[in-house]
């Protein structure tokens, strides 16, 4: 058998419940002592019960909180480029394939949707271009 890390991330929701991993025991079982909760959505680490984190526990969540963040931006951003596939797949069944009753059933959610996404990006893009001319800094926001 493989080493064992010596710490378990179970990942929830908005972060993961930290367990440190045992099977120095009489059993050769494998224990999870749980040690610590995470939110990674604001940065807390909440030390479960009485225990008391140590430095380097405090470290192996850093490191994983850092690991895990990177990973949820690469998938923010995958999505993102898959939205567009989406977007272009959408085009060509409107186009082609799709009937007026199911025309009737998305358009105005997708125009309203395909809206919101337009002037969102407008502004963004806007506010971009803004950044890099002089005096921009003094448009209040």
């Amino acid at each position: 058998m493989s080493e064992l890390p010596e710490f378990y991330f179970r990942v929830r929701e908005n972060g993961a419940a930290v367990y440190r991993v045992d099977t120095e025991n009489r059993q050769r079982r494998i224990e999870m002592t749980e040690i610590a909760v995470i939110n990674i959505k604001n940065g807390k680490v909440k030390p479960h019960g009485s225990h008391v984190l140590t430095p380097s526990e405090n470290q192996a969540i850093a490191r994983w909180m850092a690991d895990r963040e990177a990973l949820l931006a690469r998938r923010d951003l995958d999505d993102i480029h898959r939205t567009v596939d989406h977007l272009n797949l959408t085009a060509q069944w409107a186009q082609s394939r799709a009937s007026d009753a199911d025309l009737d059933d998305v358009t105005d959610r997708l125009l309203m949707a395909m809206h919101d996404l337009r002037s969102v990006l407008v502004r963004k893009k806007a506010d971009r271009l803004m950044k890099g001319q002089p005096g921009a800094d003094q448009r209040g926001e």
